[in-house]
C-alpha cells in the first residue's frame, strides 16, 4: 500500500495530526529530538520528557521516567507515546540500567494504560536479539534478556518484552529497533569515531571487513513516526529499521573520518584479540568507575568488539511493508550532510 493510499484510508496526515497529542521521552538525545521535531513539523501536538532542562518549541517536562509521579504527569491527556529515554552505555552498574530501562519503561507503560493512552511506540535496539554471532539478512528475531550481550542490551530486551506483553486492541504497542543511528551532532558513534581516529586510537578489527548496516537519523525518525501512523499494522510486532545498505565497517568508518577531516584508521587487529581484551578492559573500567576514577566510555568492550568484527545486517522487506516506509536519505547522502556539518563548525 502506498503512502497516498494509506492517507486516503484514514491514517493521520499533517492536517489531521494536530488532533493528536504525543509524548516523546528522551528528547535530549539525537534521535529523540529528531522524532519530536518530525511530529511537531507534521502538526502533532508534542510534549517532551527529558532529565535536563531544555528550550523547546513544544510543551516540555523535566524529570525521570522512572518517577511514577513524573510519568503520570507526562502521559496525562496524550493520545500516543514514543518512548526513547534510556541509559545507553557500554559499561556501568546493572542496577542503573534496570532503574532507567526496565523500571522506567514499566512505570511509563503503567501510567499510559491508566491514562487511557491508545498507542505506545517503544524504541528498542537490534542488540536485544544479537547474541554474539553474525546476523546476515535476518529478520528482527525475538528479544532475549538472558542471551543479549551486555547490560544495555539485556535491560532493553527485558523492557521490550514487558512493553509488548501489554499490547491489546485497546492499548496498542509496537517496538521499533533502529540499528546504529548516526548523523550530524551524534555523540554516540560519530564523535567517538572522530575523536579516537584523530588521536590515532581507532584500529580496524579484522581489517574492517565485517558487513554492517546503519541508519541515518532522519530515516530512523521517519520510521518511528510511521510506527504511530501505521499502528493498525505494527502493533504487537518488533521491527528492525536500517538504511538497507550494508557496507564493510571499515568503509563506513573511513567515510565518517573523511567527513570530519581526520585520518581514517591505518592499522588492524584480530577480532578475537579485541574481544578478549575488551572483556578485560570492560571489567577494569567498571571497577575504576565505581571509585570515581573514570567518567567516559572505555576504549574497547567485548560488545563493541563483537559489533566491529561480526556482520550484522537485516532484511528490511517486512519492516518497509508494515510501515509503508523507505529510507529517504542514502548512506552517501548522509555522509555528505555530515561533511557539511563539520564544514559549518569550521567556519
Amino acid at each position: 500500500m502506498s503512502r497516498r493510499a494509506t492517507a486516503a484510508a484514514g491514517a493521520p496526515s499533517p492536517s489531521s495530526s494536530a488532533q493528536r497529542r504525543v509524548l516523546v521521552t528522551g528528547t535530549s538525545g539525537l534521535l529523540g529530538r529528531a522524532v519530536a521535531q518530525r511530529l511537531h513539523d507534521s502538526g502533532y501536538m508534542v510534549r517532551s520528557l527529558q532529565r535536563s532542562a531544555v528550550s523547546d518549541p513544544w510543551e516540555s517536562i523535566q524529570g525521570s521516567v522512572a518517577d511514577p509521579d513524573v510519568a503520570a504527569r507526562a502521559v496525562a491527556g496524550v493520545d500516543a507515546v514514543v518512548h526513547l529515554a534510556a541509559k545507553v552505555s557500554f559499561t556501568g552498574e546493572w542496577n542503573d540500567f534496570v532503574a532507567t530501562n526496565i523500571v522506567g519503561t514499566r512505570q511509563l507503560v503503567t501510567a499510559a494504560k491508566h491514562a487511557g493512552v491508545r498507542d505506545f511506540a517503544f524504541v528498542s535496539s537490534p542488540s536485544v536479539a544479537h547474541f554474539g554471532s553474525s546476523i546476515v539478512g535476518a529478520g528482527a528475531g525475538t528479544a532475549n534478556p538472558d542471551l543479549a550481550r551486555g547490560h544495555y542490551a539485556r535491560s532493553k530486551a527485558a523492557a521490550e518484552e514487558l512493553a509488548l506483553a501489554q499490547d491489546s486492541p485497546e492499548f496498542r504497542v509496537t517496538a521499533i529497533r533502529p540499528h546504529i543511528v548516526w548523523g550530524p551532532g551524534d555523540t554516540q558513534l560519530v564523535e567517538r569515531v572522530v575523536e579516537r581516529a584523530r588521536a590515532g586510537r581507532l584500529p580496524l578489527l579484522d581489517g574492517g571487513r565485517a558487513l554492517i548496516d546503519t541508519t541515518y537519523v532522519d530515516n530512523a525518525a521517519d520510521a518511528i513516526v510511521q510506527g504511530l501512523v501505521r499502528m493498525d499494522y505494527a502493533h504487537g510486532q518488533a521491527l528492525v529499521v536500517t538504511n538497507g545498505e550494508p557496507r564493510p565497517v571499515g568503509e563506513l568508518i573511513a567515510g565518517i573520518c573523511a567527513a570530519a577531516g581526520v585520518p581514517a584508521p591505518g592499522y588492524s587487529v584480530p577480532g578475537w584479540l579485541a574481544r578478549g581484551a575488551g572483556s578485560v578492559i570492560e571489567k577494569a573500567w567498571t571497577a575504576a568507575g565505581t571509585r570515581g576514577w573514570v567518567q567516559d566510555e572505555p576504549p574497547m568492550t567485548r560488545f563493541l568488539a563483537e559489533q566491529l568484527s561480526t556482520a550484522h545486517w537485516f532484511d528490511q522487506r517486512h519492516t518497509q511493508a508494515v510501515l509503508d516506509w523507505t529510507p529517504a536519505v542514502s548512506i552517501d547522502e548522509g555522509l555528505a550532510k555530515l561533511a557539511a556539518h563539520y564544514q559549518g563548525l569550521a567556519t
